[in-house]
């Protein structure tokens, strides 16, 4: 029966000290006594207080709430529209776009401002460099310099730790001024090659000079079409020699480029089987396109039966006149040995009646013999053949 008895006024809010017109927290449930929502009231009663809303008496909002302006729902309702940010200017007049037009101006200014800074900087910046690298290179030479003679001071310090004798550092001196001679003769043998190259150079470049001036003359006197030949095919050497060079260095390339490949592929077995696959299929195209060639040459079978039975009855007769020029050829053969053999005979028979004779004459006209009546008597009156000439 208690509960029949509450006030319809809802509790204080004891958080922090809020009083009636503050939030209510979210874990406090509406009054169930007297005061009740209903849910087909007017949009202009009352309503009870949301999050932002102060509870006005009964539990109800004093604001007037439109339809229009709910959130959106999972039922696709419109959504309340919020104002944009800040003041906007309503009309793009001219002042607008001159206000726009100054401002990126003086924007532009000060870039341009900064980079000529900027570039000032770096011209002073550079000058300072270049005297710094004039100052680095003097300084460079002393340090070379210094460096020397540091070099030599610390060999003597050396020398005079280690109680060198006076004789050998002199024979040292004496070994390295001698080099110093010879380096210097060498400096002095070369600088005179130098200038003598160098006078045969301004010769020569006086001497093509010369050649140029002389052509230069001879082609003002040549007639007027020959010099605009003479213009032409200079133009075009020009162009050839300008060509060359370009295809000089595209030759160049490709050469580094086939070296560096041939590189690769003398480092990989499977490049390798790879070329000769491709040097074997290379071979195959050029045998079939020969082949198609042939075929394609060829014509019909009565004009090929024709062209072979004249190659036959061609090679034929080729055959018989070589046939005969053997025979004949086998014929010269052999008179020239049958005239070889006679020929040797007969040299055979002189020789040895040469040999006969004198062997008689020696013995019959030996003033050592005693018995000249031993002689045994030649037959002179058949005197041997003379040798036949053919």
């Amino acid at each position: 029966m208690a509960s029949n008895h509450k006030s319809s006024a809802p509790r204080p809010i004891s958080r922090g000290g809020i009083g009636l017109t503050g939030r209510p927290p979210s874990g406090i449930r509406p009054p169930s006594g007297n005061v009740r929502v209903a849910t087909a009231m007017p949009p202009t009663t009352a309503r009870p207080g949301s999050r932002g809303g102060p509870l006005g008496t009964g539990g109800v909002l004093s604001s007037q709430i439109k339809v229009a302006d709910r959130p959106v729902t999972q039922q696709g309702l419109s959504g309340m529209k919020t104002g944009m940010k800040g003041p906007q200017r309503q009309i793009l007049d001219k002042s607008y776009y001159l206000g726009l037009l100054r401002s990126k101006i003086s924007e532009l200014t000060t870039e341009i401002n900064k980079l000529q800074k900027e570039i000032e900087m770096y011209n002073q910046e550079n000058s300072v460099y270049l005297s710094y690298e004039k100052r680095a290179e003097t300084l460079a030479v002393e340090i070379k310099d210094f460096q020397g003679q540091l070099a030599d001071y610390n060999m003597l310090v050396d020398k005079l730790n280690t109680n060198t004798e006076m004789e050998e550092v002199m024979s040292d001196y004496n070994m390295l001024k001698a080099q110093n001679d010879r380096e210097t003769q060498s400096m002095d043998v070369i600088f005179t090659e130098r200038q003598a190259k160098e006078k045969q150079i301004r010769s020569v470049e006086e001497e093509v000079e010369q050649e140029k001036q002389a052509a230069d003359g001879i082609i003002k006197n040549m007639s007027p079409e020959k010099q605009v030949k003479y213009i032409e095919m200079k133009t075009t050497n020009e162009k050839l020699l300008q060509e060359l060079d370009t295809l000089q260095q595209q030759l160049d390339s490709l050469n580094m480029k086939k070296e560096s490949l041939e590189t690769e592929i003398a480092h990989s077995q499977v490049k390798q089987e790879a070329v000769l696959l491709y040097e074997k299929l290379y071979e195959l195209e050029s045998h079939r396109d020969q082949m198609i060639a042939e075929d394609k040459s060829m014509g019909s079978p009565m004009e090929e039966r024709e062209r072979l039975l004249k190659q036959v009855k061609e090679d034929n007769q080729e055959i018989a006149s070589m046939e005969r020029q053997l025979t004949d050829i086998k014929e010269k053969i052999n008179q020239f040995s049958e005239e070889i053999r006679q020929l040797d005979m007969d040299l055979e028979e002189h020789q040895a009646w040469a040999t006969l004779l004198l062997g008689l004459a020696a013995h019959t006209f030996n003033p050592l013999t005693e018995d000249r009546s031993r002689s045994v008597p030649v037959n002179l009156s058949t005197p041997p053949p003379p040798p036949r000439i053919i």
